[in-house]
């Protein structure tokens, strides 16, 4: 198993497609706390009370409540230097190709897009878009905090996140996106994941069967450490920036 930053470095520089695949560990380091973490959000807010379409149905006022003190606090944070790496890359690999480098992120919160990244699949939705339960209408919506909560389509009824909560799919048309690309990455990047939480996870054991090699840029160990061939420890903020 390799662990030398130079030697990703270089492959990066040679291959394409490139994809990288970000979990809530490059927001962490943004100040956004993480949900499994030991000062995660679920700490004090279990899932099955405020994310999950039950839950919603049941009380709409207190989901929102939770969301909208969750977008509150993230529009405090800024991207950090992990983020900007990815920009980065993105550019450099772009300029070989349109299709040469694509993002995956398990993470709602943005950070990616204020960051400068285009080419991103959100598996997990968006923070920072709205849906109507009616008439199904998405729209943006970045009013921090809201006026109304809960908030009401011009159709007349409710908005819930754009976001996948516990128990729902993920959006078809992103995942076929990013199943697409890492069937045909060269490199395949695993960053601030705990490459716990499936399908999402499943991506980079697909991607390494199709014949990518696997880099793992994370503080902790990964269940995918074993098969990877470069395991980089440490925060992303640190590490992304080094290959570069």
């Amino acid at each position: 198993m390799k662990d030398s930053i130079p030697e990703l470095r270089q492959a990066l520089e040679e291959s394409v497609p490139v994809v990288a695949l970000t979990g809530a560990g490059i927001s962490a380091e943004s100040g956004v706390p993480t949900f499994r973490g030991a000062n995660g959000l679920w700490r004090n807010f279990p899932p099955e009370k405020l994310a999950t379409p039950e839950a919603f149905a049941e009380n709409p006022r207190l989901v929102w409540e939770w969301y909208d003190w969750r977008r509150s606090m993230i529009r405090e944070a800024r991207p950090n230097a992990g983020h900007l790496a990815l920009v980065e890359l993105e550019r450099r690999k772009t300029a070989q190709g349109a299709t040469a480098f694509t993002l995956v992120t398990q993470n709602v919160d943005g950070l990616h897009d204020r960051a400068g990244n285009r080419n991103t699949v959100k598996l997990h939705g968006d923070l920072w878009l709205v849906r109507c339960t009616g008439c199904g209408a998405v729209e943006r919506n970045e009013e921090v905090p809201l006026r109304r909560l809960p908030p009401h389509c011009r159709c007349g009824a409710l908005l819930r996140p754009g976001v996948v909560w516990f128990g729902e799919p993920l959006p078809p048309d992103a995942w076929e996106r990013a199943a697409r690309a890492s069937a045909s990455a060269r490199i395949f990047l695993v960053i601030g994941t705990s490459a716990v939480v499936y399908p999402a996870a499943g991506l980079a054991r697909e991607a390494r069967e199709a014949g990518a090699r696997l880099a793992i840029v994370n503080p902790e160990p990964t269940p995918l450490d074993p098969m990877a061939d470069w395991v980089l420890r440490g925060p992303s903020g640190e590490i992304l920036p080094r290959l570069l």
